[in-house]
C-alpha cells in the first residue's frame, strides 16, 4: 500500500482530521503508527457505533497498530448500567463480539481494559500532571464528551476526573492517533493542548460523524442546532432505545423503526435516514440503493452514489416513504452477518440476552 493509499484509507468517511498535515508527514516518513478508540461499555451496540467500528477496520487495514480501550472505569464514573461493574465488563465483551461479527480481525486488534491501566502508578502520575496543567474551567468545557452538561459536575466531583482520564489514556498508551466521534473532539483537543506541557506526544485527532437518532430534531431549525447540542440531545443513543436501531434487531423491528423515523421531505441535514445512507450504506464499496416504486410513481430506480441520492431527494424526486422502505431493506441485508453471528455464538448470545434484560429493568 502506497503512502497515498494509506492516507486515503485512514481518513475516508471522517468529518475532520487534526491535522491532516501531521498525519501525512508521519505516513510519508514511514513511521509505525499507533492508534486507539476508547468506548464506554454502557449497553447494547447500535448502528451509530458502526461508523467508528468501520473506521477501526480501515485503520487496521492501513497498518495502524490499533488499541481498543474498554473504558470500564469511565463508564462507572458516568453512571452507566447502574454502576454495576460486572455488567459493564459484559458490555465491553459485547462490543468486541460485534466487531468480530462485522469482520474486524481480532488477532490484529489490541483490546485493553481501563482496569489494567489504572493498576499502574505511572497512569496516576500522568493524570495528576494533566490535571495540574489545566484549569477547572477547561476541564468543565470537556464534559460534553460524556454526554453531560458542565453543571452536572456540581453534583458529582468524579465527573471532573473523566476528561483528565481520557487524556491520560492517550498519553499512557503513547498514541499517534486518537479516533472518536465528533462528541469526543473536546477531549482530543484537550490532549493536544496539554501534550507539550507534560512532555508527551501530541495526538492526531480523527473524528467520525454522529448519527442522528431516529427521532430527529423535531421542529427545530436544522441551522440552529450546533454540534454540542446534537451530541448531547439528538445523537442516536442506547440510553434512548426508541431512537436507535441495534445491530442485532430483527428484520421486522428494523423495518418498523425505519418507517417511523423522522425523515422530512427534501431535508438532508440531521435527517437520520439520509445519514444511514451516507455513513453506513454508501460507505461500502460498490453499494447501490435499489428503490422500488410503482410505475405511476416513477418506477424502480437504482441510485449508485450518495451524492446522487442527496440530489434527487433535495429536488423532491424521491418520496420519504420510498426512501425509508429502500433504506430498511438495505440495512436489514447489511446487518444479516451480525444477526447470524449471535445466533451461532452461544456465549455472545448469552451476554447479549443478559444486557437486554438489564436494559429492560433500568
Amino acid at each position: 500500500m502506497t503512502p497515498e493509499e494509506r492516507l486515503k484509507l485512514i481518513t475516508r468517511n471522517t468529518v475532520e482530521v487534526v491535522t491532516i498535515e501531521e498525519l501525512k508527514a508521519k505516513i510519508e516518513a514511514g513511521e509505525k503508527l499507533k492508534g486507539y478508540i476508547g468506548f464506554e461499555p454502557s449497553g447494547l451496540f447500535h448502528i451509530g457505533w458502526l461508523v467508528w467500528a468501520n473506521k477501526v477496520k480501515d485503520m487496521i487495514d492501513a497498518g495502524v497498530e490499533f488499541y481498543l480501550l474498554a473504558a470500564t472505569w469511565h463508564a462507572w464514573i458516568n453512571d452507566k448500567l447502574g454502576g454495576n461493574m460486572e455488567l459493564i465488563r459484559k458490555a465491553a465483551r459485547h462490543v468486541v463480539d460485534v466487531l468480530e461479527a462485522i469482520g474486524v480481525d481480532r488477532s490484529r486488534l489490541r483490546v485493553v481494559d481501563a482496569e489494567e491501566l489504572v493498576s499502574d502508578k505511572e497512569y496516576w502520575s500522568i493524570l495528576l500532571r494533566v490535571a495540574k496543567n489545566n484549569t477547572l474551567a477547561r476541564i468543565k468545557r470537556a464534559l460534553t464528551i460524556m454526554g453531560r452538561k458542565a453543571e452536572e459536575a456540581e453534583l458529582d466531583f468524579s465527573k471532573l476526573i473523566y476528561p483528565a482520564m481520557q487524556v491520560t489514556d492517550i498519553f499512557y498508551l503513547d498514541l499517534d492517533i486518537a479516533l472518536g466521534g465528533m462528541d469526543q473532539r473536546k477531549a482530543h483537543m484537550l490532549a493536544r493542548d496539554t501534550a507539550e506541557k507534560v512532555g508527551r506526544k501530541k495526538p492526531i485527532a480523527i473524528h467520525t460523524p454522529l448519527l442522528t437518532g431516529l427521532q430527529g430534531i423535531g421542529r427545530m431549525n436544522p441551522d440552529a442546532v450546533d454540534e454540542e447540542q446534537h451530541a448531547v440531545e439528538f445523537k442516536m443513543s442506547k440510553s434512548k432505545p426508541e431512537t436507535a436501531v441495534f445491530v442485532y434487531d430483527s428484520p421486522e423491528d428494523i423495518e418498523k423503526k425505519i418507517l417511523r423515523a423522522y425523515c422530512p421531505a427534501r431535508e438532508v441535514k440531521f435527517n437520520p435516514i439520509m445519514e444511514i445512507n451516507k455513513y453506513l450504506l454508501f460507505s461500502r464499496p460498490g453499494f447501490k440503493l435499489v428503490i422500488e416504486r410503482p410505475e405511476k410513481y416513477g418506477g424502480t430506480i437504482i441510485v449508485e452514489s450518495y451524492e446522487e441520492l442527496e440530489r434527487i431527494y433535495r429536488e423532491g424526486k424521491l418520496h420519504p416513504l420510498d426512501l425509508k422502505k429502500a433504506t430498511a431493506k438495505a440495512l436489514i441485508e447489511m446487518l444479516e452477518p451480525v444477526r447470524r453471528y449471535f445466533e451461532q455464538n452461544r456465549e455472545a448470545r448469552e451476554t447479549l440476552e443478559e444486557l437486554k434484560k438489564a436494559a429492560i429493568t433500568r
